[in-house]
């Protein structure tokens, strides 16, 4: 049997010059399948990967993403916050869903004053008789209980947890301001011209979306980093036609 063709991944690592230091891009949706060949998850060769970068001393993590998987997020979350390196997190543009759970294992938090961070509850498609349903539900809520604590350990005593559970039932999106706020960013920094490209496809399930993030509104950016956006976009995007991999599953 010949190979199966490869699959592009949703994220990107860069060595730095010194070896002291690697980039992280995670831009676009959080997907299980990165290859056919082997039938590898994401969460496997992301492994690989993070381990060839070797003794790092810090990890700068730049999220562009509107979630997906929460098995594959949660497995990258806990690589990357069991990871001996410093871990800075950037979100460039949007974290939502299972990626906001993914920024969360970093030492430092950053987000841009324009850009946002969106939580709400793990959802999933079911089907069945009467006891399955009721036992997909209970699933589902102790699957999102989870990434609760997870942003509860990270805001510390400036979010309680009556009040995300308030935020989680309005699936919020917030601001930098917000997220600072609420103790789930750390530092705000100056306003980033980001592409944001995110699948029409997986947006569809969400709610209230701010009009900023809509397909199609872009900022103007530098030549270089167009160049560079613009192929992660790309890669990223070539990813949607495995989408309903992911709304087969649990999705946040």
């Amino acid at each position: 049997m010949g190979k199966q063709k490869k699959q592009n991944k949703f994220w990107e690592m860069k060595m730095s010059a010194d070896n002291k230091s690697a980039d992280i891009f995670v831009y676009g949706e959080v997907t299980k399948y990165a290859w056919e060949e082997y039938g590898e998850v994401s969460a496997q060769v992301f492994k690989k990967e993070l381990d060839d970068l070797g003794d790092v001393e810090t990890i700068n993590l730049h999220i562009n993403s509107p979630g997906g998987s929460v098995f594959e997020g949660i497995n990258i979350y806990n690589m990357l916050k069991m990871h001996k390196a410093k871990v800075e997190v950037y979100i460039d543009a949007l974290a939502a869903s299972i990626a906001s759970v993914i920024a969360m294992c970093g030492d430092t938090v950053y987000m841009h004053k324009n850009s946002m961070m969106m939580i709400h509850h793990a959802m999933t498609g079911a089907w069945g008789n009467a006891q399955q349903l009721r036992k997909a539900a209970d699933d589902i809520e102790k699957i999102s209980k989870t990434s609760c604590q997870t942003y509860l350990d990270r805001a510390g005593d400036k979010l309680t947890e009556e009040t995300l559970q308030e935020l989680l039932d309005a699936e919020t999106w917030l601001s930098a301001d917000e997220a600072f706020s609420y103790g789930l960013c750390d530092v705000v920094l100056a306003e980033n011209q980001a592409v944001a490209s995110i699948s029409e496809d997986l947006f569809k399930n969400y709610k209230n979306i701010p009009k900023q993030l809509k397909i199609g509104q872009t900022n103007a950016v530098s030549a270089e980093e167009m160049a560079q956006r613009k192929r992660i976009a790309e890669e990223a995007k070539a990813s949607s036609a495995y989408i309903n991999t992911i709304l087969g599953g649990i999705i946040q």
